[in-house]
């Protein structure tokens, strides 16, 4: 029988990189999982390496004394980069990486260390190929990021216990957030937190503003007194939308006003949260918040944000379901099938007054 491998137990650890790039929501759920290296290796100096559009989730962040941004990718990027990036690992002298990452990208840039002699004795993966030292066995099946990730850690005998991400926003957030509470009346457990919108390449994930307008008014008649729009630059026109829909001051519309990290503390002031499969969502899913994610063209099995807290609807009988389409549908029947009841309905029961 192979004896299990506990790293945390070894204390000849003591500086640490770990990688997560992709979009958004990943490198947010995978924050979770930084948590619990954090507290497996309490002692340890830990790195993060991220990609440039990222560095302010974790401006602020105690667990990483540095979070390095070298553009790794090939067009952004390129050779300069690549070298860039070898000559800062190889200058730290980690004893592990942790790569959960592990795309194509990355696993080269583990094998340029372990063919120059610079790799430290563990390399973790999420996959079991070379040049990782450490990776689960192949999952069956679908399998959710976070689920995998967690498996990686435990491989290495690191207890996976943090269930959803961790963040930390900066005073200046902080502040912020709590301006626009008092500013436009946001008590705490009175209003609801809605994110109807997508980056613009992923406009077929929208539930759409005249379904959203409708939860809105909705939540408002069953008792909430505000309802709270947030979103980016992309979301700007269909945030108005909604406003300009439901046309009443319960109705604020904080879109293209706060910065990301600010989502944080204004969504764990809220009664519940409803949200498209989108990358705020991941950062709203740092709050116990109870919410709804609402899935169209993507497979929730894949895309829900992490937490006990939140739950995913998506219709059925399509045979088109989870077809991950990025060009216009002229029916986008996965999303008008759903109703705004149909929101309400999977809330927790008695969240909101006079629910059916």
């Amino acid at each position: 029988m192979k004896t299990p491998i506990d790293l945390p137990a070894d204390s000849s650890i003591r500086r640490i990189l770990v990688l997560k790039w992709s979009a958004m929501g990943d490198v947010v759920i995978s924050s979770a999982l930084f948590e619990d290296i954090r507290r497996a290796f309490p002692a340890a100096t830990l790195d993060l390496h991220t990609l440039p559009p990222w560095a302010g989730l974790f401006r602020h962040d105690p667990r990483f004394a540095e979070v390095c941004t070298i553009d790794v990718r090939r067009k952004q990027g390129g050779l300069r980069g690549l070298l860039a990036w070898l000559r800062f690992v190889r200058s730290r002298r980690y004893d592990l990486i942790v790569d959960l990452q592990s795309n194509d990208r990355s696993r080269s840039l583990m094998t340029l260390l372990k063919l120059t002699g610079a790799a430290p004795r563990h390399l973790m993966g999420n996959h079991r190929r070379f040049p990782y030292t450490l990776a689960p066995e192949p999952a069956a099946g679908v399998i959710h990021a976070f689920d995998l990730q967690q498996e990686t850690l435990r491989v290495g005998g690191i207890p996976t216990v943090t269930p959803r991400p961790v963040l930390y926003p900066g005073p200046e957030h902080l502040a912020h957030a709590q301006e626009l509470q008092r500013q436009f009346g946001l008590e705490a457990d009175n209003y609801a937190v809605l994110l109807p919108g997508s980056q613009a390449a992923g406009r077929l994930k929208r539930w759409g503003w005249e379904r959203y307008a409708a939860l809105a008014g909705l939540l408002h008649q069953r008792g909430l007194a505000k309802v709270v729009l947030l979103g980016g630059p992309d979301e700007i026109e269909e945030c108005a939308r909604i406003a300009d829909r439901c046309g009443s001051d319960w109705l604020v519309n904080l879109c293209g006003q706060t910065q990301i990290l600010e989502l944080v503390p204004l969504c764990a002031g809220a009664r519940l949260i409803v949200a498209n499969d989108t990358g705020t969502a991941h950062v709203a899913s740092a709050t116990p918040t109870p919410m709804v994610v609402i899935c169209g063209p993507t497979d929730p099995l894949r895309v829900k944000p992490v937490g006990e807290n939140v739950v995913a609807l998506q219709t059925t009988g399509l045979a088109c379901i989870n077809c991950y389409c990025k060009a216009p549908c002229e029916h986008h029947s996965c999303m008008v099938r759903i109703t705004p009841e149909m929101v309400l309905a999977r809330l927790p029961e008695g969240l909101i007054a006079g629910r059916s």
